[in-house]
């Protein structure tokens, strides 16, 4: 297992940097904040000229078939410029399940549009119970003549304001894991929304389902069959958010380091105090240990690999470190980056909202001790 990124996962890596720094500055991203999509067409558009949204999709369905590892890259990236919008919902969330789930005809319906920029897709997981497994899934979809009828709430369902497509996930069955995925349309007669506020200023939503009649080529894949795709895309989502936290922790610690060398105190530079070097180093430790865990587990999922455990270990850690990276961050800047003219408090807020996303640090850390044995 080499860490190390090769010669075109790095110029990705360079790629990704050069262009994010040109299209979305910090400017970009306090003006989304403010804004009702949350993102720009043009921007969306840029992205699919980029060839990101088809970064993993088939190159027979458009896309530029390139590995899990080389996604969690440009997340990264990603994560450390704050890019606004609905590329993980659609690619990692939407996308993805659709990948691992669709049939061929399903496939052939969305992938290339995906990839293309042409539509916007969602992943309809959570509901009110706020739980991770599939017993907290009660959204019904019972059979009715020749398709389904959907009944129940979903929160938190990011971006669905802007998304064509929603792919929910519904109780199928008596059993617990009796879950089936549907691809159903957000204008759909019966689906009703309303947008949440966050403390990420990202776009979250409840969504919901009320006699929403959809055929039966809505079901994605076998009915009954959802929950082992969920499974799946739950590891990859926790990793793409690992991801994005590293590359904000980065940037934090970067922000950090230049305004100790510029600030000062005592006339000095705050830099040179122990203290501040320490919250410096103690930065630094995370950023690292949070790259490197998450391209562990992100190798195993690329490799097709057993990952639960690696999956586990590196949300829980990641998020811890990521909000001690922006503590620390806080506490070496003082007051002013607790001001909204500075970044620091654009990176904290994001850092609480990704550490919940997917489990947060007690969900997983629960599952590292089962699975050890615990």
């Amino acid at each position: 297992m080499d860490l190390g990124l090769s010669e075109a996962q790095q110029m990705l890596k360079n790629s990704a940097q050069e262009f994010l720094e040109a299209e979305c500055p910090d400017t970009y991203v306090r003006e989304m904040e403010d804004d009702e999509r949350g993102y720009t067409a043009e921007m969306w558009q840029k992205l699919a000229e980029q060839g990101w949204l088809g970064l993993i999709i088939p190159e027979k369905y458009g896309g530029v078939e390139l590995e899990f590892q080389d996604l969690i890259i440009l997340l990264e990236e990603m994560g450390r410029h704050m890019l606004p919008g609905p590329y993980f919902s659609t690619v990692v969330m939407g996308g993805m399940s659709i990948m691992e789930a669709g049939t061929e005809d399903q496939k052939q319906e969305y992938l290339p549009r995906i990839a293309e920029g042409q539509i916007i897709v969602t992943l309809a997981l959570n509901e009110p119970s706020g739980r991770w497994d599939a017993e907290g899934i009660q959204l019904t979809a019972d059979k009715s003549g020749d398709g389904y009828v959907l009944n129940g709430t979903k929160l938190f369902v990011p971006n669905a304001h802007v998304s064509d497509n929603l792919v929910v996930a519904a109780r199928t069955g008596e059993e617990d894991t009796d879950i089936s995925l549907f691809i159903v349309s957000s204008q759909a007669k019966g689906v009703t929304q309303n947008l949440l506020k966050t403390i990420a200023s990202d776009r979250q939503s409840e969504v919901v389902f009320e006699k929403v009649e959809v055929p039966s080529s809505a079901l994605l894949g076998e009915k009954n069959a959802g929950w082992a795709t969920i499974e799946k895309v739950l590891q990859w989502g926790a990793i793409g958010k690992c991801a994005e936290m590293s590359g904000g922790g980065q940037e934090v610690l970067d922000m950090t380091v230049e305004y100790a060398k510029q600030r000062t105190q005592f006339g000095r530079p705050i830099g040179t105090f122990q203290a501040i070097q320490h919250h410096c180093a103690n930065m630094a430790t995370d950023v690292e240990g949070a790259k490197f865990i998450t391209y562990q587990a992100a190798w195993k999922l690329s490799e097709g690999l057993p990952a639960e455990r690696e999956v586990a270990m590196a949300k829980a850690w990641v998020s811890e470190a990521y909000r001690r990276v922006c503590a620390l961050g806080h506490q070496s800047h003082g007051a002013i980056g607790f001001t909204k003219e500075h970044n620091m408090q654009l990176y904290s807020r994001r850092a609480k909202a990704a550490e919940l996303a997917f489990g947060d640090a007690d969900l997983h850390l629960e599952k590292v001790a089962e699975i050890i044995g615990l």
